[in-house]
């Protein structure tokens, strides 16, 4: 569907309400990369970018008995992206002024990263959350998490300046985070909506 076509995006959407996955994949494959650079362009992070993208797309299926209803396709989904966007920004916002004491937290023995451990398989959730990062910022939450080093050590170590690594660190908090609360999330869609963006 090269050519916009309002038409052929409502019957789709009729297919989706009445449970059709290849609609589903059709419309997905059909806008995925154009709100993904939307989004991208606000969130500058290439991974919350996606996840933005994924969570709108289950929102979609989540509510597809509503989407008969819809007269502008292209409006409601870029609705979607758009106050999922906002909201993140406003999490973003919020949460930078606390990084300093969430990091702080993670650092003692009270602290939801640790609490996780009393959970089974959170050790796994925890590792396969940080398999997602590059190896660099694995190594380096290594280093300040396990290892206790201070920013200025890693920085040294990694060959880095003292501002990247702290960073960096900012980047890893935060998508760690993330990545802990929304786990539970989309559990129907997860491995469908994995596939798709693959």
């Amino acid at each position: 569907m090269s050519v916009y076509s309002l038409t052929a995006e409502k019957i789709l959407l009729q297919k989706i309400a009445d449970g059709d996955e290849l609609a589903f994949k059709h419309v997905f494959e059909l806008y995925k990369n154009k709100i993904y650079c939307f989004v991208v362009k606000f969130v500058h992070s290439k991974a919350d970018a996606e996840e933005i993208v994924q969570d709108t797309f289950f929102t979609i299926w989540q509510k597809k008995e509503m989407l008969p209803n819809i007269e502008h396709p292209r409006n409601y989904i870029y609705t979607i992206v758009r106050n999922k966007t906002y909201d993140y920004l406003n999490q973003a916002a919020k949460n930078q002024k606390n990084l300093s004491q969430i990091w702080a937290n993670m650092q003692t023995e009270s602290n939801p990263v640790e609490e996780l451990t009393n959970f089974k398989d959170s050790e796994l959730l925890i590792k396969n959350g940080l398999a997602n990062l590059s190896l660099q910022k694995q190594q380096i939450f290594k280093m300040s998490r396990v290892d206790g080093l201070s920013h200025e050590e890693i920085a040294q170590e990694m060959g880095l300046s003292k501002s990247r690594v702290k960073n960096l660190i900012v980047d890893i908090l935060k998508y760690l985070r993330h990545y802990l609360s929304k786990h539970t999330l989309k559990i129907t869609l997860a491995g469908f909506l994995g596939y798709l963006f693959s």
